[in-house]
């Protein structure tokens, strides 16, 4: 093929327009101990840091690079293409330890890029001459250097080491087809034929141990991990829970099988680095193990819950009866009925249901001599011991949905599940029940996600050879099984010109490069398995896509969420796939089309007209589609009329031309979450995704942070017509200018006033410089404990603890802290800033909200109607997450997922903030303590009278009375008793949480004066229930009120003896709402096998125990008549409502100093003080970088707080670790 030059020219080269300069890396972990550290890199000087960083620590050859290197000659090749291999006779004249060294420069990894593509470009045929091969190598070199480009992750740790260094090793399984023969071979080395391809879709068959079943792809899989590729396997062709075995037996199901492949990816380094392995698992909605599925990550956090809970209770109250064992003399300390504070102790651990020979396990280790507990405490971070414990944490989950199940849905018909073993149906539910399972899943936990299978398979381009069941890990590769797709992706904000304008011509030609590219890294591949390799082979997928469209929509002053933006959007995508499909038809002139285009030729040009028609901006007309796309029209504007007309232009050539010639590739591409790749290009938005802050934090060379708005900001400023000083003003309101020197309120001035001095002053200017909020500046740790105790009077309590505010208590406001923490630091939104026009502020809206003043955020469906604006003009799919407020409910998710089937999405992951136990809530940064102050000092500040009156409105507001009825329809229980002989039925009614509302008490053969008494007093009792009286006051009224009938009580298997008719039916209410087991006969609690004795009778934890049913039991089971199960379903509830969950555990003692039961410890006081202190730093770190806009996980590679979601997957700004596969 013919390769013009466009960005380079002969003279200049590959390198001659990029200036270069020599930095040091190093990557941090939040503590201050060393990830990476490298003193001397040389990389393009127009890099930032990050970029820098992540170049240099994930795509840098650490080792085994010969220091000599001699060419290979090649006859057929070039001689400068020529590849390398190590100088053995030069490198015996070296030192030992300076044979082999590592890639230092960016110059060298751009090389054995290029080069190598060039390589296998020149022996594959796609040059028409050494010129364009030349021409070729320059321009990828160019763009990489540029960052117009990138390849997927597996490119750059892979891609060239032979060609450039020779490196190579003993084969690892892999399998390739020879491109001169067709003919699949064995490789016989690691690397002469890199693995470049990052995403892969393998089968499953429903067998065990044969090729291709279960067992086989952990192995397949774990090869994959290793070279840093993603994989997912649609698992419905595995038979369900309890269908018949060939042996006899019966299949343990699909979830027993998941666990271990969930274990083996866990255990797993991607690409050798600690990245988790990427790994997607689907399940078809009619498997009959769908329920389960669905449900499992909500189960699985559910534990992780359990264990955090239950070992920090067990922890502190555990400890607490072993210290209360040595707080008396020493006859008396381990009897509770003489030492009162092992009594309060064993009480206290009681109402946390931590368990009785737990509790008498303590009082043994205090008699042996043990002065302590070391018992484990978990927490909710994604990497801790409590998320490692549990299955289901590294893959993500889709459940794939036909029209059929989604029409189901809408008409509330049945769904069936299938057997996989014979086709029947294992069993019957209604669509909506598990539609409704699906939104509550997704809601509590963002898993699964949704593929919808019809859309899916209409857009097929070989569908004649076989329906598509799965995708990559992120989605956005959905082609046959046991296939593979290798990435690359174009950062847009390079093609806009000075103007504003988009380059169309050096668009188009980036893209038709790109598209060569990745049809020879198909070409030069090798796959883990045999039919990997065919397949590949005969269908040559590719997945080019782009990058930054949210930062260029931003830099054209066009909101994300507009018509315009859309359009701008649909047209770059329709562009960049028409040209792609394009070039694939011109090299399938040249080098023939794809091995299995003759087959599927129909389907193929059905949906590349498909495609035509939508650029074209058709509503009808379109072949064998379920759902029409979102056709591309013109605005009226006029403003993306150029970027169209070039789309319709291209789709008309790419048909015509294949139509003619065939196609070269069956896919083109995609749109990746572009990750690490994004942060190599320094792109400010990822993918398809919008921003998620306007403000980042810049990182310095040598470590350290500043803060800058994004660099599409001031762009959007200019172009919307502000000026150089207006745009100055609104960055400083955004980014804060760094110091108090003349702050509001509080600055230089009022701190001398104070007690600071001015060296004290010069020491706080210095750390604010890159402060997040001022806050974190007042410390003992900036200011010193001397000066702070010595010239401030602060004690040693209030500077240790970490809730205390310095601020507060020199004498500022909360409205004055605030007033200084935006001079200084920034509001790190532009909401409120000065100048700004409202009509300008959607332009800078972000997924999320910015800052700790921001309330704008882009809405569900912006998300969703961007997603379906480009999706008619994708090949396979889009990865992208569909951001949600922490307020959404259930419904809106499904009513998210609806609305993504009908706009004709292919799939579609919802992220509800917080719906991640291990990620805390925006909502959290709002302090409750400091809303509660505001309201005390709105009091004080008024008059007395004037006070009077506010707190009398709140006590009016708190206690004014509503009736609150009872829904049509509610559950309750019958009781049936007999006292003195008469006969006593008693009926309640009860809200959905299990209060009771209502009571009818009917006596059987009374007069009618009496049974009307007791009737109307039932109904008196009843209202003032719904008027919110407490049931405890009737008991405490009406137990032990004495007259006839009374006397023995038959039929009640609490009570069995009553003073009169009224003590029965209140005894009765007591025992069974409100777990007053001490108006109780018989206490359920003898009854159970390891009850220890309480100490004494009346026993405070008795007479106090509330039982109240767990939220799920109270909505469909009468709390009144579980009661007598209320032990064993909950009990884990405490008196102000918050529920404790208890785990098992191993535990591990200690000993006293001296071994002796007679000498008390209190050492466990300061190792539970260190906990707290722990969890606390923790705490703030997480909440400091949900207000910074990252997701408040910590890394896993180097422990930074700087994750973003990135497409379904996750990425860390500061080392570049992504979970995904580019």
């Amino acid at each position: 093929m013919r390769v013009q030059r466009y960005f380079t020219t002969q003279k200049s080269g590959a390198f001659g327009k990029t200036n270069f300069r020599e930095t040091s890396s190093e990557i941090k972990n939040p503590d201050g101990s060393l990830v990476f550290k490298h003193d001397a890199i040389e990389v393009p000087a127009s890099w930032s840091q990050v970029a820098c960083d992540v170049l240099a620590q994930k795509y840098f050859r650490k080792a085994g690079i010969p220091a000599k290197l001699k060419t290979v000659e090649e006859n057929e090749v070039p001689s400068w293409l020529w590849r390398s291999v190590p100088d053995a006779d030069a490198l015996k004249d070296l030192p030992a330890e300076e044979r082999y060294v590592g890639e230092t420069s960016a110059k060298q990894v751009f090389n054995r890029l290029a080069g190598c593509w060039t390589y296998w470009g020149w022996k594959g045929g796609y040059f028409d001459s050494e010129a364009d091969a030349q021409a070729y190598y320059d321009e990828m070199i160019h763009m990489l250097c540029q960052q117009m480009c990138a390849p997927n992750s597996p490119q750059w740790f892979n891609t060239g080491l032979h060609w450039a260094y020779g490196i190579d090793g003993p084969s690892q399984g892999h399998h390739y087809v020879d491109f001169q023969t067709g003919k699949l071979k064995k490789s016989s080395s690691a690397y002469e034929h890199p693995q470049p391809h990052a995403c892969f879709i393998q089968s499953i068959g429903d067998n065990l141990v044969n090729d291709g079943g279960i067992m086989d792809l952990w192995v397949r899989e774990a090869r994959l991990f290793k070279y840093g590729s993603g994989t997912g396997t649609n698992f419905s062709a595995l038979r369900g829970e309890n269908e018949p075995l060939s042996g006899g037996g019966k299949s343990s199901g699909v979830m027993s099988f998941l666990r271990i492949g969930d274990r083996a990816a866990g255990a797993i380094k991607s690409g050798g680095t600690t990245r988790r392995a990427a790994k997607m698992v689907i399940l078809d909605a009619d498997h009959p193990d769908i329920e389960k599925f669905v449900t499992w990550k909500v189960r699985e956090e559910q534990k992780v819950a359990a264990l955090v809970a239950g070992s920090k209770t067990a922890e502190k109250y555990l400890n607490e009866v072993i210290e209360a064992c040595h707080d008396a003399d020493a006859e008396d300390r381990f009897d509770p009925k003489k030492n009162k504070t092992l009594k309060k102790a064993i009480v206290r651990a009681r109402k946390t249901m931590l368990p009785e020979n737990y509790i008498q396990r303590c009082i043994d280790y205090a008699r042996q001599g043990y002065s302590q507990i070391e018992f484990p405490v978990f927490d909710t971070d994604w990497d801790s011991e409590a998320y490692l414990t549990v299955s289901g944490q590294n893959s993500n989950n889709t459940v794939r949905v036909t029209d059929e199940f989604l029409e189901a849905v809408e008409a509330d018909r049945d769904w069936n599940l299938v057997r996989r073993t014979d086709g029947e149906t294992a069993s019957t539910m209604k669509a909506r029940d598990l539609w409704e399972m699906i939104g509550e899943a997704a809601w509590a936990c963002a898993d699964p996600g949704l593929q919808y299978d019809t859309t899916i398979n209409d857009w097929h381009t070989c569908l004649n050879t076989d329906r598509i069941y799965g995708s990559n890990p992120c989605s956005e590769y959905m082609f046959l099984d046991n296939t593979a797709c290798n990435l690359a992706s174009l950062n847009l904000m390079t093609f806009q010109r000075e103007d504003g304008s988009f380059d169309i011509a050096a668009f188009t030609y980036a893209v038709r490069l790109w598209t060569i590219n990745l049809e020879i890294a198909v070409m030069m591949a090798q796959f883990p398995s045999p039919e990997i390799a065919k397949l590949s082979y005969r269908y040559r997928t590719l997945g080019l896509g782009y990058a930054n469209i949210g930062g260029l929509l931003m830099a054209m002053g066009i909101p994300y969420d507009s018509t315009e933006g859309r359009a701008i959007c649909a047209s770059i995508t329709a562009l960049m796939t028409g040209i792609c499909y394009k070039t694939s038809a011109e090299m399938a002139e040249i080098l023939g089309s794809f091995p299995g285009y003759s087959e599927n030729e129909e389907p193929m040009l059905k949906v590349m007209r498909n495609h035509r028609l939508a650029a074209h901006g058709e509503d009808t007309g379109y072949e064998k589609l379920s759902i029409n796309p979102v056709p591309l029209k013109n605005l009226e504007t006029g403003d993306a009329d150029d970027i169209i007309a070039a789309a319709r232009t291209a789709w008309d050539d790419a048909v015509i031309i294949g139509e003619q010639h065939g196609y070269r590739n069956a896919q083109t591409t995609v749109i990746a979450p572009t990750g690490t790749i994004g942060l190599v290009m320094d792109c400010d938005t990822t993918g398809i995704e919008p921003d998620f802050a306007l403000v980042k934090f810049k990182k310095l060379a040598g470590g350290g942070y500043f803060k800058i708005i994004n660099q599409t900001v001031p762009v959007a400023l200019k172009k919307l017509g502000y000026g150089d000083d207006q745009i100055e003003d609104m960055i400083n309101y955004a980014v804060g200018r760094g110091t108090l020197e003349n702050a509001p309120k509080i600055n230089h001035e009022s701190l001398r006033a104070k007690g600071f001095d001015t060296d004290t002053i010069g020491i706080l200017e210095a750390a604010l410089k890159d402060a997040f909020d001022i806050k974190f500046v007042f410390n003992k740790w900036t200011l010193g404990t001397d000066f702070c105790s010595e010239k401030l009077g602060l004690t040693g309590g209030q500077l240790d603890d970490l809730s205390f505010d310095m601020l507060r208590e020199l004498g500022f406001t909360l409205e004055e802290i605030a007033q200084a923490n935006n001079y200084v630091c920034g509001s790190m939104t532009l909401e409120g800033a000065p100048h700004l026009r409202d009509e300008h502020l959607p332009i800078f809206d972000c997924a999320n909200p910015c800052g700790r003043e921001g309330k704008r955020f882009l809405s569900v469906e912006s998300h969703i109607r961007m997603l379906a604006a480009a999706q008619p003009f994708i090949s396979g799919s889009i990865s992208k997450t569909i951001n949600m407020p922490n307020s959404a409910s259930v419904q809106e998710c499904k009513d998210a997922y609806m609305l993504s089937w009908k706009l004709g999405l292919k799939a579609n992951a919802l992220y509800r903030d917080g719906s991640k136990l291990s990620q805390p809530l925006n909502a959290q940064l709002v302090d409750d303590a400091d809303a509660e102050e505001t309201l005390l000092e709105t009091i004080a500040e008024q008059p007395a009278a004037a006070r009077a009156g506010i707190v009398a409105e709140r006590v009016i507001e708190r206690f004014m009375a509503r009736r609150s009825r009872l829904p049509d329809r509610r559950k309750g229980y019958t009781q049936k008793a007999t006292v003195g002989g008469h006969k006593v039925y008693l009926r309640t009614g009860e809200y959905e949480d299990g209060r009771a509302g209502e009571i009818f008490i009917d006596m059987h053969k009374e007069g009618a004066a009496f049974r009307s008494l007791m009737n109307n007093f039932a109904i008196a009792i009843s209202i003032a229930l719904q008027y919110g009286v407490p049931m405890e006051e009737f008991v405490e009224a009406f137990t032990f009120t004495r007259f006839e009938p009374s006397g023995m009580v038959e039929g009640n298997d609490s009570i069995k003896m009553a003073t009169s008719i009224l003590d029965y039916i209140f005894r009765e209410l007591a025992v069974s709402y409100l777990g007053r087991n001490d108006l109780a006969h018989v206490h359920p609690e003898d009854l159970t096998p390891d009850t220890v004795g309480r100490g004494t009778e009346d026993d405070e934890f008795v007479a106090g125990a509330t039982q109240e049913a767990l939220g799920a039991v109270e909505r469909y089971a009468s709390q009144g008549y579980m009661r007598s199960n209320l032990i064993v379903m909950n009990g884990g509830r405490t008196g102000d409502g918050e529920v404790q969950m208890k785990a098992s555990t191993d535990m591990s003692t200690s000993t006293g100093a001296a071994g002796s039961a007679g000498e008390t410890s209190l050492e466990s006081l300061p190792l539970a003080a260190s906990m707290v202190s722990a969890v606390n730093d923790q705490m703030d770190a997480v909440r400091e970088a949900r207000m910074k806009g990252y997701e408040g996980d910590a890394c896993t590679e180097c422990g930074n707080f700087t994750l973003v979601r990135n497409g379904t997957c996750m990425k860390c700004l500061t080392c570049g670790a992504t979970s995904g596969c580019s």
